[in-house]
C-alpha cells in the first residue's frame, strides 16, 4: 500500500489503477449488535425508495454487498425489516468499508475508503455538535418564564451558531465542490436578494432578482439530485413553476422547455424532468392548463425524444390522453355535439343560437350531479345573462334520463350522450367523470371548462368585464 501511495503520488499517468479505475461496487460493513440477519441496501429516486441488493449479516454484524456494474452515484441506506438504520453517500469510490455500533450508527462511524463517507458523517457529527450546543438555548426559547434579556441573548447564541454551521457547510463546499454532502448544502443554499436599488420598485426587484438566481445553486444536469434523503429536484422544480411562473399556459411552457434543455445533458435528469411535468399537468387544477401536457406530449413523446426509456404502451396512453385533452382547450372551438332528446329528436349544439353555452355532462346515477344539477338550475333560471345549457347524459337508459329532467325541473336541452350522430363525447371533451361543465360564447369557443356551477355567475360576470376593458 505504501509503495503504491508513493507512485500516485509521483504520477499522474497511474491515475487509471485507483479506486476510480476499479469496476463494479464492493460495500463491506461491520456493524456491532448486528447478528445472524437479512439486510437490505435501498436507494432513493426522487421521491421514492428502491431496493437495491441483499446481504446476510453475520454473527459478528459483517456483510457486504456486491456488484459488477458501477452504483449510480447519490444517497443509499440499510434497512433492517421494515427499520431504515442510517444513511450513506456513493460516489466514486464505490470499493470501501464503513464500521459502526448499533444504535448510535453516525456518531462512532468509522470509514475506509472513501472520501464521500468520510466528508459525509464528519459533517453530520459536526451537525451533531452544534444541536447539542444550541440546546440550551432553544429550551430558554420554550419556556415562557424567560425573562426578555435571556431571550435576546438565546436567540443571539443560536443565530451566531447557525452563521458557524453555515460557514463550515460553505468551507466544504469550497474545499470539496464534488462531494455529495456539498451537493447537498449546495442545492439548499438560499438566494441571497439584495436591497433594490434606488428609484426601483422593491418587490418587482426582489421577485426578478430571486427568479433569476434561483437555479444558481442547484444543477438540473445532475443525477446525484435525483438520489437524495429528500425529493430536493422534484420540490425545487414543482416550487419554481408553482410560484415564480404565471400560471398562464404559454408562461409555463416556455418556462419547462427552457429547464427540460438544461437537464437534457443527462438521461435521468433529462426523463425525470419531462415526466414530473408530464404528471403535474395531466390532470391540473388550474383550468387552462392541460394546454401544457398536450404541448409536452408533441414535443417529449410523439417526437420520439422519449423513446429511449418510454415503451408503445406508455405513448399510446399519453396519447390518448392528449388527444382527448387538445379537443376541448379553453380558446379552442368546442368539438360539435348532435344527439337525441327524451323524444329522439336530434339536438345540434351548434345550433344554439344564445350568447354563451353551458355543456353539461351528467349522469342520472351520480351522486354529485344530484348535488350540483339543482344549483345549474337556479344559476340557469334566475341570471340575466343569455344562456343555454346542453345537458349531456351519459346513461344509456332514456327513463333514467326522463325521470331526472322531470325531478330536477330541468328546462334546457337534455340529450342522451350514447345516442349520438357525432364522435362518443368522451373522445371529443375530456369529461371522463361527472359532472362537469364547459362554458363556450356565442361562436362556440370555449371559454372555461370544469367550473362549479354555483361560479358560473361571478365567471360570466368578470369574462364580460374583461372583455369590454380589451374592446378596441
Amino acid at each position: 500500500m505504501t509503495l503504491y501511495k508513493y507512485v500516485v503520488a509521483i504520477s499522474l499517468f497511474i491515475i487509471s489503477f485507483t479506486s476510480h479505475g476499479q469496476t463494479g461496487y464492493d460495500l463491506k460493513f461491520e456493524i456491532s449488535g448486528l447478528a445472524d440477519t437479512t439486510v437490505l441496501l435501498g436507494n432513493f429516486f426522487g421521491e421514492s425508495t428502491y431496493v437495491k441488493d441483499t446481504a446476510m449479516a453475520n454473527a459478528n454484524g459483517e456483510f457486504s454487498f456486491q456488484g459488477n456494474e458501477t452504483l449510480e452515484k447519490g444517497i443509499y441506506f440499510l434497512v433492517l425489516g421494515k427499520t431504515r438504520l442510517f444513511d450513506f453517500p456513493i460516489g466514486d469510490d464505490q470499493h470501501f468499508t464503513l464500521k459502526a455500533n448499533k444504535p448510535d450508527y453516525v456518531l462512532n462511524m468509522q470509514v475506509s475508503g472513501d472520501k464521500d463517507n468520510k466528508l459525509y458523517f464528519n459533517d453530520l457529527k459536526y451537525n451533531a455538535e452544534r444541536n447539542k450546543e444550541a440546546q440550551p438555548f432553544i429550551e430558554i426559547i420554550r419556556d415562557s418564564t424567560s425573562a426578555p434579556d435571556e431571550l435576546a441573548g438565546a436567540r443571539e447564541a443560536l443565530d451566531a451558531l447557525n452563521t458557524k454551521v453555515m460557514a463550515h457547510q460553505q468551507e466544504l463546499i469550497d474545499a470539496h465542490p464534488d462531494a455529495i454532502i456539498s451537493k447537498i448544502h449546495k442545492a439548499n443554499k438560499r438566494i441571497e436578494v439584495p436591497e433594490a436599488p434606488e428609484g426601483t420598485d422593491e418587490q418587482t426587484y426582489k421577485y426578478n432578482y430571486y427568479k433569476s438566481h434561483y437555479w444558481d445553486y442547484f444543477d438540473l444536469s445532475d443525477p446525484v439530485m435525483l438520489r437524495l434523503a429528500n425529493p430536493v429536484y422534484q420540490e425545487k422544480y414543482n416550487n419554481y413553476l408553482d410560484k415564480l411562473v404565471l400560471q398562464q399556459p404559454d408562461s409555463l411552457i416556455k418556462e419547462i422547455d427552457a429547464l427540460v434543455a438544461q437537464a437534457k445533458t443527462n438521461q435521468d435528469t433529462y426523463k425525470y424532468a419531462v415526466w414530473t411535468a408530464v404528471i403535474k399537468y395531466q390532470y391540473p387544477e388550474i383550468m387552462g392548463l392541460d394546454k401544457v401536457y398536450v404541448h409536452l406530449f408533441d414535443k417529449y413523446f410523439a417526437s420520439g425524444e422519449m423513446d429511449y426509456w418510454a415503451n408503445n404502451q406508455l405513448k399510446n396512453n399519453l396519447r390518448d390522453r392528449a388527444d382527448q385533452l387538445r379537443n376541448s382547450l379553453v380558446g379552442n372551438k368546442a368539438p360539435n355535439l348532435i344527439m337525441q332528446d327524451q323524444n329522439l329528436q336530434r339536438r345540434v349544439l351548434y345550433d344554439i343560437p344564445n350568447a354563451y353555452t353551458v355543456i353539461y355532462f351528467f349522469d342520472p346515477d351520480c351522486g354529485h350531479c344530484k348535488k350540483e344539477t339543482p344549483k345549474l338550475v337556479k344559476f340557469y333560471n334566475e341570471t340575466d345573462f343569455d344562456v343555454e345549457v346542453f345537458a349531456v347524459s351519459a346513461d344509456t337508459s332514456l327513463v333514467k334520463m326522463k325521470d331526472y329532467i322531470k325531478d330536477m325541473d330541468m328546462n334546457w336541452v337534455t340529450v342522451n350522450g350514447p345516442r349520438t350522430f357525432t364522435q362518443p363525447y368522451q373522445t371529443l371533451y375530456d369529461a371522463t367523470t361527472t359532472p362537469t361543465i364547459y362554458v363556450l360564447d356565442r361562436d362556440k369557443k370555449i371559454i372555461a371548462k370544469k367550473l362549479p356551477a354555483e361560479r358560473l355567475e361571478e365567471f360570466l360576470t368578470r369574462y364580460e368585464a374583461i372583455e369590454e376593458k380589451n374592446k378596441p
